[in-house]
């Protein structure tokens, strides 16, 4: 089993944060991780994106050029990276910010979640990246989502574990909205 996921947005959406936490949780569930970030000078409102690789088997290259799976923050982000996803690959993107576009998916299974607007109703804009998060595990089920939200006491620094419990519910959030869609018979585009 070999997961490459390509997570993208602007600096500031926590995209580097949650690649750490599927690579901290991927090692904590036994498999071999790779983590890449890539990130513009600008701390924030820049570009930031990371790879993760996530496999049962030693990893032979740490980056990630033709993801299995993109989630995608923004529309820049999703426009950039759509076209390198593998065909049959998944795309999950931030319906907030983002607008499906069928040349985008072609081959491609697509799923867009509201993630700006679920963190909001969670109480906290910067946990959307782990609603997209959570839908991923929900969708590959790669780790159970339990090593993620343990993870997050490593990822976060001591002075953000406040957020953890917005974290969990942002990654549960996901997770659930993503089995809906897909139990209501809603075909992945």
């Amino acid at each position: 089993m070999l997961e490459e996921v390509l997570l993208a947005g602007f600096g500031g959406q926590g995209i580097l944060s949650a690649g750490m936490l599927l690579a901290q949780a991927g090692m904590a569930h036994g498999l071999y991780v790779a983590w890449i970030p890539s990130y513009g000078p600008e701390m924030r409102g820049g570009t930031a994106n990371c790879g993760v690789t996530l496999s049962d088997r030693p990893i032979s290259c740490p980056l990630v050029t033709e993801p299995t799976t993109l989630l995608a923050m923004n529309q820049p982000s999703l426009d950039k990276f759509a076209p390198k996803v593998k065909p049959g690959g998944l795309i999950i993107y931030n319906s907030s910010l983002a607008r499906w576009n069928k040349e985008l998916g072609l081959g491609r299974r697509m799923l867009g979640l509201d993630a700006t607007a679920q963190a909001e109703a969670i109480g906290n804009v910067r946990v959307a990246v782990n609603v997209l998060v959570g839908a991923f595990i929900a969708l590959t089920q790669i780790i159970p989502l339990e090593k993620a939200k343990e993870a997050l006491r490593v990822v976060l620094p001591p002075h953000r574990h406040h957020l953890i419990a917005a974290n969990e519910k942002a990654l549960e959030v996901g997770a659930n909205l993503a089995l809906a869609k897909v139990g209501e018979g809603i075909a992945l585009r």
